[in-house]
């Protein structure tokens, strides 16, 4: 299982998503997020890393949402694996979670 971590991206306002996001690792993503997680504008997560995902990562992308949204500002998921998509399709939290696909269509509300 590899180590996940988020780390600041291209631009201000961007963060990038990179490894595992089990059950085991999105402890302590859950908890540094509260440094990196800006408490107002838009903050645009890329996933594109993520190499494998449950439904605890699901559980976090939820509450980084929620998290955002009490601070004032937003947030957005982009290139989300396959199987994430999957998993929020099927718990039906697709439609709180602010997915941005590939193309830069919105998969997910804003």
């Amino acid at each position: 299982m590899s180590e996940a971590r988020l780390t600041a991206a291209d631009g201000p306002g961007q963060l990038r998503l990179e490894g595992d996001l089990g059950f085991s690792t999105v402890r302590d993503l859950w908890q540094q997020a509260g440094q990196l997680l800006p408490r107002e504008g838009l903050m645009c997560v890329d996933l594109a890393g993520v190499t494998r995902a449950d439904s605890a990562g699901v559980a976090l992308l939820i509450h980084w949402t929620c998290e955002q949204q009490r601070l004032g500002g937003r947030i957005e998921f982009v290139n989300i694996p396959a199987q994430m998509q999957a998993i929020a399709g099927v718990s039906g939290v697709d439609v709180i979670l602010p997915l941005v696909a590939r193309d830069g269509a919105d998969s997910g509300p804003s």
